[in-house]
């Protein structure tokens, strides 16, 4: 399977009142892929979210950057909105979002496979109408108790916490040549061999 990535997906919710939570570490790892090279997000109503188009001029690729605007529970309306209008395909899609079963500080890509609950890659599903795509799972932890779950992806994390998430987000994004090549066994090397 070596489809390069052409459409990176970051999950979270909209609004300076989620910015902080742990739901939304699909949009802190677009943000700073955003910066590395130098893309500007802005909103598209067209596309229900804030988009960027990027290109890597060494690889002589490009791609785009969304962050969905419609709430987590709606992502599948802005992934499908873009990948409809530029004819993508599924496997040339990269989900990025919180993972409650990983732990704070770990990274692991994926293709395919259920949405182990989470609302936003359920709704992806729905949307693209195949689970055949890729996910980075960008691990937040779990709270122990799945009662506690909703409150706890909706709350910030602790400073330690933000701390091992960002450099894990900081890891993971070192990754991203890869991906836009399709070069997934190498990504995966890197990002799930512990240092």
């Amino acid at each position: 399977m070596n489809t390069p990535i052409k459409l990176f997906v970051g999950l979270g919710n909209p609004g300076d009142q989620y910015q902080t939570t742990r739901h939304n570490a699909g949009f802190w790892w677009v943000d700073l892929i955003a910066e590395q090279t130098n893309s500007h997000l802005s909103m598209d109503a067209k596309m229900f979210g804030h988009v960027a188009k990027f290109s890597v001029g060494h690889l002589n690729l490009d791609g785009w950057l969304l962050k969905p605007t419609t709430f987590m529970n709606a992502s599948g309306k802005a992934v499908a909105a873009l990948a409809n209008y530029y004819k993508l395909k599924a496997e040339e899609i990269l989900i990025i979002h919180d993972e409650l079963d990983l732990p704070a500080g770990q990274s692991k890509l994926k293709f395919g496979g259920s949405h182990g609950g989470h609302n936003g890659l359920r709704d992806i599903h729905a949307a693209l109408g195949t689970p055949n795509y890729w996910r980075l799972r960008v691990g937040i932890g779990h709270p122990g108790n799945k009662n506690e779950v909703v409150n706890f992806v909706l709350k910030a994390p602790s400073k330690a916490e933000q701390t091992v998430i960002d450099d894990s987000i900081h890891d993971s994004s070192k990754v991203f040549e890869s991906l836009l090549k399709g070069d997934f066994e190498h990504a995966m090397l890197k990002l799930h061999t512990k240092k």
